[in-house]
């Protein structure tokens, strides 16, 4: 692609985010999700594959009538209260409605579907922007509007989209797909928690894309989509692979490191709110994540290739490493020492 070009679709799509997060009017915030819907299809389609082009295609269309929805749900709202504040959500029908679309745009269960297919047409670095900037604007209009939810309905989405995406996750061999499913998991964990501590939520996403960015920029880096590929990349940057083992445990949520944080928080926060027997639930349905990151670093690290193999061995890479991979593994890992700062935060 013509890096002006690309500069232009990237430009647009912080545009369209920064629009939407900082919009208080309901057909702004529609205007912000439409710009991003429509800068990042051309960096999916652009390798021109007919799988790329297949999963441009079903992002526009969910993404379409995800924001349809939004706009109808504001509509609703403001024929029965005459308000177009996106603070102001209080019709029922239009909480409903709205969860529906932004459950659509965040890949909630069980509007998933689209997400690891999209997820699995798409590059590395454009997955890594379908799994964290593209997240960002429907989570904020979910905190605006998180009094006015349902928190039945969004405990229930939760604690399926971590059963499922761990479960789902488990025979997966492609890298992308497995992150796919990685981040529904994660987004439950957010959905859950986001009606009693909105904050928390926040803090939870940011750590997430930290965590993710650094798994995604990692897997850039040795040029890894497979499993199979994975178990032959620890000639090539054998350092990147170690530092690997230990994101991926972050991601897993396993202490002392960075992604046990919100996992601690959360089940802290829901266990005041009287739902103990919820907290339980999240806490053993990570354990399914936690396998499926376990097989990730022990192909990554662990495992040895065949000695008979058909391709030309890889060797240690004189490349040095990405200072942006460096850094978002740094933060991946040694973040849990802030912890007692939150009280302050949250």
């Amino acid at each position: 692609m013509n890096p002006q070009a690309k500069l232009i679709f990237v430009a647009s799509l912080l545009l369209g985010t920064s629009i939407t997060v900082s919009s208080s009017h309901w057909i702004m915030a529609w205007v912000g999700l439409e710009i991003n819907t429509l800068s990042v299809l051309p960096l999916i389609s652009k390798s021109h594959h007919p799988r790329a082009i297949e999963a441009a295609t079903k992002y526009f269309l969910v993404q379409a009538a995800a924001s349809t929805l939004v706009l109808f749900s504001s509509m609703t709202n403001a024929w029965y209260t005459g308000q177009w504040d996106v603070t102001q959500l209080v019709h029922p029908t239009s909480c409903l409605i709205l969860t529906a679309a932004l459950s659509m745009k965040l890949g909630l269960v069980p509007f998933h579907f689209w997400f690891p297919e999209v997820l699995q047409g798409s590059s590395l670095m454009t997955g890594l922007l379908l799994s964290t900037v593209m997240k960002l604007p429907p989570i904020t209009l979910m905190y605006m509007t998180a009094h006015s939810l349902n928190p039945t309905l969004l405990a229930s989405m939760g604690l399926l989209s971590v059963a499922l995406g761990g479960w789902v996750g488990l025979n997966q061999t492609q890298v992308r797909k497995i992150m796919a499913f990685s981040s529904i998991s994660h987004l439950g964990w957010m959905a859950v928690i986001i009606i009693y501590s909105p904050k928390l939520t926040l803090l939870n996403f940011y750590l997430y894309a930290v965590l993710t960015a650094a798994v995604f920029l990692t897997f850039h880096s040795i040029k890894a989509l497979t499993l199979s590929a994975l178990m032959t990349t620890w000639a090539k940057t054998p350092s990147l692979n170690a530092v690997l083992l230990l994101t991926l445990l972050s991601l897993a949520g396993l202490p002392p490191l960075t992604g046990f944080l919100p996992k601690w928080l959360i089940i802290q926060e829901l266990t005041k709110q009287d739902m103990a027997p919820a907290a339980t639930a999240f806490a053993l349905l990570s354990l399914l994540g936690l396998f499926f990151y376990l097989r990730l670093a022990y192909c990554a690290t662990i495992t040895l290739p065949p000695h008979i193999t058909n391709h030309m061995k890889q060797w240690h890479s004189n490349k040095p490493v990405n200072a942006s991979v460096a850094i978002m593994t740094t933060l991946s890992l040694i973040m849990l020492p802030i912890a007692p700062m939150i009280p302050t935060i949250v």
